[in-house]
């Protein structure tokens, strides 16, 4: 139910940049679900190999090429997506920054079942 949650929560912060940011072009609701599945699925299974081989740059940019990861990721679902669409790298990198702080807020409100 927690994934739900999640899921529908990203959905919803996707649909709202795409209508507040210029760049940002979401066709319709289920173009934005498909959205968080593939971020959620790319999250899952492709960005921590990513973040492996990709450790010593990291750890020289203090951080901050997981920001370049993540638009990487945004920009890796605008290819594979139809009605989804990033104007360029900078859109992606500003989106990915959005998205996550949207989403750090949003998930404290969901409750643990534990």
């Amino acid at each position: 139910m927690k994934l739900l949650f999640r899921l529908l929560i990203t959905t919803i912060i996707v649909l709202a940049l795409s209508y507040f940011m210029g760049g940002v072009q979401v066709d319709n609701i289920t173009t934005a679900i498909k959205v968080a599945v593939v971020l959620a699925l790319l999250n899952t299974f492709l960005k921590p190999v990513l973040v492996f081989f990709t450790f010593p740059i990291t750890i020289f940019t203090l951080g901050l090429f997981l920001l370049v990861i993540n638009a990487g990721m945004v920009l890796l679902c605008d290819y594979w997506l139809d009605g989804f669409t990033i104007s360029s790298f900078l859109t992606a990198l500003f989106f990915s920054i959005l998205l996550s702080i949207s989403q750090s807020i949003l998930y404290k409100f969901i409750p643990d079942n534990k």
